[in-house]
């Protein structure tokens, strides 16, 4: 939370003083065309170009990917039966699928990223609020989810997920093959539940573990790439 306050007065520093330049630009704006040297059009747009300000910001969806990836492959690891539900699955789900992605979402918000806000956003709360699923009945603040519930969950997070799967359609390969393969998942998750399927359960442990490493590879990829300044992991974009 203290790195989320410092980015807010981070972001507010940035506005106030991009107001104090706006209007000592509009100032000289006014004086110049008083002076006749160009129309106040022109000032507008002399004004206007003033203002751009080039994004030296890092690429947060590494980070978001990782946090979601992470936590998904130690997740599915226990769907596929190798290990029980622990408190290393929600540990990671509280910080690093669940905070670690909201920081990475509104860092894409700060990037004019739509896409990249919604997704690290709202996956960073289903981390959130699995956890709290799991949780609030052990605090006696709410009463257990049945499987039905939880097929329902399910089932909303995987057409949430479909859609969300179109818009990677424009932009690269990698991204697509991780929305696609969380969509099946979140599928085969509400079968497991409403159908009451253990087999169903560890198929999709094992599609959990594929989904969850292809994520780890879009971050790794991007952050290699970056660092060599040329494609050593690709990613397929889009023409």
């Amino acid at each position: 939370m203290i790195i989320f306050y410092i980015y807010l007065l981070q972001i507010n520093f940035t506005i106030i003083s991009l107001y104090f330049k706006e209007n000592n630009l509009i100032s000289k704006a006014h004086r110049t065309e008083a002076e006749g040297n160009c129309t106040m059009q022109d000032a507008k747009k002399q004004t206007i170009d003033a203002l751009i300000i080039r994004d030296t910001t890092a690429n947060p969806a590494p980070l978001g990917l990782l946090g979601f990836g992470l936590t998904t492959v130690l997740l599915n690891i226990h769907n596929a039966g190798y290990y029980e539900l622990n408190s290393m699955i929600l540990a990671m789900g509280i910080f690093y699928g669940g905070l670690a992605q909201i920081i990475a979402g509104i860092m894409e918000w700060k990037k004019n990223n739509t896409f990249g806000t919604t997704a690290f956003t709202s996956y960073g709360l289903f981390w959130l609020t699995l956890v709290g699923l799991l949780f609030l009945p052990k605090l006696g603040l709410a009463d257990a989810t049945s499987k039905t519930a939880f097929a329902a969950y399910f089932f909303m997070w995987g057409l949430f997920t479909f859609f969300m799967f179109l818009g990677t359609l424009r932009i690269n390969r990698a991204l697509q093959f991780v929305f696609l393969s969380l969509t099946i998942l979140f599928f085969l998750l509400a079968a497991r539940d409403y159908l009451g399927s253990a087999a169903i359960g560890t198929l999709a442990g094992y599609e959990g573990i594929i989904c969850g490493l292809s994520a780890v590879y879009a971050a790794l990829a991007q952050v290699l790439n970056e660092v060599y300044k040329k494609v050593v992991a690709p990613l397929g974009p889009m023409q």
